[in-house]
């Protein structure tokens, strides 16, 4: 039997962690800067350059993409778990700021430009693991950018800065406003700052355009001072804000959720509906057009590929290319009606803007899907088969998967809501300390780092399941899963103490998931520091897919940095086909059953 894997022994991300959880609990705000030097000794290994003059562009990069790109101006941030919070703590009307996004990570934030104070919505302790060494990475990169452009006077001309560091009170010039054109230029910022063209490169991808001369502008003009807030910290706020989230989700449908027996699926906003609502297909002609004549990411290049090499693969490109044709501001107003068109005729709704928690949501009436629409690879069905399916009461609650323990309350929060719930799947993104990017992993044990339990239990997927619609991966079943508390709370000891035990998958919300699994069948609260076997009397299925996004100890190939994008296509697809496969004939089954024994119910209206 699997034993629990012994303490990592790291006690610098012990302490790191503590010295924040123990600021925090300040009645006044604390500033980043009293958290630095922890920082630093925990010796990230997704800032393992924290403690040096030099920058480090990989942690600057990835705190970038996952903070709002105003964050150079904002000097307070405050967190809290929905609008009564921020209300009761002196910040009403939070919600009527200016709403900001981060390119990589869903939060909902709001930033009130005249204060410099952004207002982030926090859906669990996960958030504050996240954000806190997240906004302190990135200030400590920023100010190895300002040290660097001070004392470089060229630098300083280049960017009309004055020598004292402080910018001019006029706009951007015209070319400045353009972004620097001049090669040669642009390789005497790139040697003030000490970088190598490769990570230059990434810098003017994290900050494109003008905005990579304006934010260096800022960067040379002052240095980050932010200070940092949380308004409500009880575990009774964060169940609150589930229940907000959940009341919003059964109002926006036509159908009682109590009533209905439910088939819970933690994902993705598109990769279920593309499979069940046969929009791309139906629309496949103009989205292809769209490609051909705008040429996004290139794709009219993968398109001729595939034209001539691999139609096999032909459903997942046009999948990743209808998203960029929902993106696109010239067509996005029309693109979304026919996208609705489409999913109220499969029989689902989208929750897109719930409440408190920015977790979007899809039901999906199985009692209405339209077997013209769903893609070939989630068949075929017999006519018989069809007949039962059309019969059935039951639906599918697909979610954005949540960060960390938001997962829990937010399982928890669905399964005490419902009379019954027929599998839980859950699939997303996790790092691979033995395989490569793209590649699928399916654990069947899983340590959490919240509740210190290893979790045993039956895996309801297969490599037999995964490998027919996985083109360029490898899948791997019987694996080991460690569920941990944020990105940057690891470090190669962490890494290497979990790989010698044989745990290679790296990941944030299956602990978090299971320990909700187990509230669920077990009549007491999740143990502490256990070995939980949810084999035995787990009533219905529980499958977990995980996709590599990285691979942290090998370096081979990381995509921390940057989004999986159409690269992860292949393994979304090759995760989600199984999922849906798995429900479909498991509603088949259970609707036969209830036939045999003369239960079956009326069919959906």
């Amino acid at each position: 039997m699997d034993r629990t894997p012994p303490a990592t022994g790291n006690e610098e991300i012990e302490l790191y962690m503590r010295t924040y959880y123990s600021l925090l609990r300040s009645s006044a705000p604390i500033r980043l800067r009293s958290l630095e030097e922890t920082h630093v000794a925990m010796n990230s290994s997704l800032h393992y350059l924290a403690g040096s003059s030099e920058i480090d562009m990989a942690a600057l990069s990835y705190a970038a993409l996952r903070l709002p790109a105003c964050f150079p101006d904002v000097s307070l941030v405050v967190m809290g778990q929905m609008e009564e919070v921020f209300r009761r703590r002196g910040y009403p009307g939070v919600e009527t700021w200016t709403p900001v996004r981060a390119r990589a990570r869903r939060r909902k934030m709001f930033f009130d430009p005249d204060r410099g104070i952004l207002a982030a919505f926090i859906a669990s302790v996960s958030d504050i693991d996240d954000l806190i060494p997240t906004m302190v990475a990135y200030q400590i990169e920023w100010n190895k950018i300002h040290a660097k452009l001070t004392m470089n006077s060229a630098a300083l001309t280049l960017l009309d800065v004055a020598a004292d560091g402080r910018a001019p009170a006029r706009p951007l010039s015209p070319i400045l406003e353009e972004g620097l054109r001049d090669p040669e230029d642009m390789r005497r910022l790139r040697e003030a700052l000490g970088l190598s063209e490769d990570d230059f490169l990434k810098l003017q991808q994290v900050w494109p355009g003008s905005l990579l001369v304006a934010n260096l502008r800022r960067a040379a003009s002052r240095r980050l001072d932010i200070q940092v807030t949380v308004l409500g910290s009880g575990l009774s706020d964060y169940r609150r804000a589930a229940q907000l989230w959940w009341h919003t989700v059964e109002q926006h449908v036509d159908l009682s959720l109590v009533e209905r027996p439910l088939y819970f699926v933690s994902s993705n906003t598109h990769s279920l509906v593309n499979l069940l609502s046969g929009f791309a297909r139906e629309h496949q002609d103009t989205i292809l057009e769209f490609v051909l004549r705008e040429k996004p990411e290139n794709l009219h290049r993968e398109y001729e590929r595939l034209q001539q090499e691999d139609r096999s693969q032909f459903d997942n490109f046009l999948y990743y290319a209808s998203r960029l044709y929902l993106e696109h501001p010239e067509y996005r107003e029309q693109a979304l009606e026919q996208r609705r068109r489409s999913e109220q005729a499969a029989g689902i709704t989208r929750i897109a803007d719930p409440h408190c928690l920015d977790v979007q949501a899809q039901v999906v009436d199985i009692g209405r899907l339209d077997p013209d629409r769903l893609d070939p690879r989630l068949g075929p069905y017999s006519a018989q088969e069809w007949e039962l399916l059309q019969r059935s009461d039951a639906v599918i609650l697909n979610i954005d998967y949540p960060l960390g323990m938001a997962a829990y309350h937010v399982l928890s929060q669905v399964s005490t809501a419902v009379n019954e719930l027929l599998g839980i799947y859950i699939m997303g993104k996790a790092a691979t300390l033995n395989g490569r990017v793209g590649d699928v992993m399916i654990p069947n044990v899983v340590y959490d780092e919240h509740s210190r339990n290893t979790f045993l239990f039956r895996n309801c997927f297969t490599a037999q399941d995964v490998a027919p619609y996985l083109n360029y991966g490898t899948v791997f079943d019987n694996q080991k899963a460690v569920t941990v508390r944020g990105t940057f709370l690891q470090n190669r000891t962490f890494m290497h103490v979990f790989y010698e035990e044989g745990y290679t998958d790296l990941e944030m919300e299956a602990g978090p998931y299971l320990c909700a699994t187990y509230e669920d069948i077990y009549p007491r609260r999740y143990p502490l520091d256990e070995i939980v076997n949810l084999f035995i009397n787990a009533p219905y299925d529980i499958g977990v897919l995980h996709y590599a996004s990285d691979t942290p100890i090998s370096r081979r190939q990381t995509l921390l940095s940057k989004s999986l994008s159409y690269f992860g296509v292949d393994a979304t697809y090759a995760t989600t086909i199984p999922i849906l496969q798995r429900i479909l004939r498991h509603e088949i089954e259970r609707q036969r059953r209830l036939r045999e024994r003369g239960t079956l119910v009326p069919t959906a209206q």
